[in-house]
C-alpha cells in the first residue's frame, strides 16, 4: 500500500507534537485524520475507517489501551501503532499483546523512523489482507472441489452400478463346464471386463479384456466391448450359423470396431469358444500377458502365443488355436495387474509363482484370490481380473 492511497488517523492529546507529526505524514503523501482524545478518535475511526492508527497511550477521557481494544473489536486487521514515554514500557508490553503493530518511543526525534514503521506495518496489513484473500478463495475452492468431488462419486457410483450390471452371473455352469471370475478395480470404476455367454446348444464363448489405462475412460470401453460383442452374437444367431465361432474373427472385428472410436485406447484380449461334444477348445490371443495357465492332474503349463493387441493396428491380423481339453482340467487367466501386486521380482519368477499356486490346488476363482491374498489388497497399482474356466464332471 502505497503513501499517497493511504489514510492515517493520529491521536494526541499534545496538539504540538500531533501537529508536528501530521506535517510530516502529510509531507509523505499520507492522508490524514486527527483526534486529541481517545474518545474522540474512536469516533472518527468508527466513521472514517483509516488504514492506520498512530496513537498516544497516556491521554485522559480514554487512554490508548482501551481504545486499542475498542477499534480491534471493530477492525481487528487495521494496524495500530502506539506511542508511549520511555518510563512507560509496562503499557508498550500490555499494547503489544493486545495486537498492537509497533511502538514508538516519545519523544520522536526521526520523525522518518516513524515513517518507516508506518510503512511497514501498512505492509503487513496488505500482505495480511491478500493472505486472507487467497486463504477465502482457496477456501471457496475447496468446497467447490468437495461439490465436484460428489458430483464424481456419484456419477462414478452410478457407473460402477452399470458396470457390475453388465458383468455375467458367477459362476456359469455349461454342460459340465464352469466359469468364474473376480476382478478387483484400482480405482472405483475398471478397466478390466470379463463375459462369457452361450453361442449354441453345445458352444460357449468367453474372454477376459484388459483396456489400456484404467477408471473412468478404460471403463466406458468395457461398455464399447460388450455392446460389439452382443451385436457380433445377435449376428451369429440372426444368421443360424451352424459352423464353429471363430475368435481370431471376433478380434478383428473388436479390432476394427475400436479403431473406428478413435479413442485412442487399447485392449489386450484372450478369448475362446468350448466345444462341449469334442470337448476342444478354440482360442485367439490379442496381445493378452501373462499368459493363461492350463492345469490338469499330470501338469501345469502355460498356454504361451504372440498376437498383436486390440485397437491399435489396422492390418492387425489373429490366429485361432484348438486344443484338446483335458477330462479334469483348470484354465486361469489373469490380467496383468496381477504382475504389479506379486512379490518376485522378475516376469519369470512371477509366472513361476502363479504355476505354483495352481499346480498346488489353487483351481477356483475362490481359491486363487485366498491363495494370492487378493481380498487383503485395499490399493492397487492396475485393475487386476481373474477368469477360471474348468471342467466339472467326475
Amino acid at each position: 500500500m502505497t503513501a499517497g492511497s493511504s489514510r492515517l488517523l493520529v491521536i494526541d492529546d499534545d496538539a504540538i507534537v500531533r501537529d508536528s507529526i501530521v506535517a510530516y505524514l502529510e509531507d509523505s503523501g499520507f492522508e490524514i485524520l486527527q483526534a486529541d482524545n481517545g474518545e474522540s478518535g474512536l469516533a472518527v475511526f468508527t466513521e472514517c475507517k483509516p488504514d492506520l492508527v498512530l496513537c498516544d497511550l497516556r491521554m485522559p477521557r480514554m487512554d490508548g489501551l482501551a481504545l486499542l481494544r475498542k477499534v480491534h473489536e471493530i477492525s481487528p486487521e487495521t494496524p495500530f501503532i502506539v506511542v508511549s514515554g520511555a518510563g512507560v514500557m509496562a503499557d508498550v508490553v500490555e499494547a503489544l499483546r493486545l495486537g498492537a503493530s509497533d511502538y514508538i518511543i516519545k519523544p520522536i526525534v526521526d520523525l522518518e523512523v516513524l515513517e518507516y514503521a508506518i510503512k511497514r506495518a501498512l505492509d503487513s496489513a496488505d500482505l495480511a489482507a491478500q493472505n486472507r484473500k487467497y486463504r477465502e478463495s482457496l477456501e471457496e475452492a475447496i468446497q467447490s472441489l468437495k461439490e465436484s468431488l460428489d458430483v464424481l462419486r456419484a456419477d462414478q457410483k452410478a457407473g460402477r452400478q452399470v458396470q457390475l450390471k453388465m458383468l455375467p452371473p458367477r459362476p456359469f455352469v455349461f454342460q459340465g463346464y464352469q466359469l468364474d471370475y473376480k476382478i478387483y478395480p484400482s480405482l472405483y470404476l475398471s478397466g478390466d471386463f470379463v463375459d462369457y455367454f452361450p453361442v449354441n446348444d453345445h458352444c460357449f464363448g468367453f474372454y477376459l479384456a484388459d483396456v489400456s489405462g484404467h477408471g473412468a475412460s478404460s471403463a466406458f470401453v468395457t461398455v464399447l466391448l460388450k455392446n460389439m460383442f452382443l451385436t457380433l452374437l445377435q449376428e451369429y444367431r440372426s444368421k443360424s450359423r451352424m459352423g464353429t465361432v471363430k475368435p481370431s474373427y471376433v478380434l478383428k472385428y473388436l479390432n476394427q470396431g475400436l479403431l473406428a472410436t478413435g479413442l485412442g485406447k487399447h485392449v489386450t484380449v484372450f478369448g475362446g469358444v468350448v466345444d462341449t461334444r469334442a470337448h476342444t477348445l478354440t482360442y485367439a490371443f490379442g496381445g493378452h500377458y501373462p499368459f493363461p495357465i492350463l492345469a490338469s492332474r499330470e501338469k501345469t503349463v502355460l498356454i504361451e502365443r504372440n498376437g498383436l493387441p486390440v485397437g491399435l493396428f489396422e492390418d492387425a491380423s489373429f490366429d485361432d488355436v484348438t486344443i484338446d481339453l483335458p477330462r479334469d482340467f483348470s484354465l486361469t487367466v489373469f490380467s496383468d495387474g496381477i504382475l504389479e501386486v506379486l512379490p518376485q521380482k522378475t516376469l519369470k519368477e512371477k509366472e513361476d509363482y502363479l504355476l505354483s499356486v495352481i499346480s498346488e490346488g489353487a483351481t477356483t476363482a475362490e481359491a486363487l484370490m485366498r491363495r494370492l491374498n487378493l481380498d487383503d489388497i485395499h490399493e492397487t497399482p492396475d485393475d487386476i481380473a481373474l477368469l477360471v474356466l474348468a471342467n466339472t464332471t467326475e
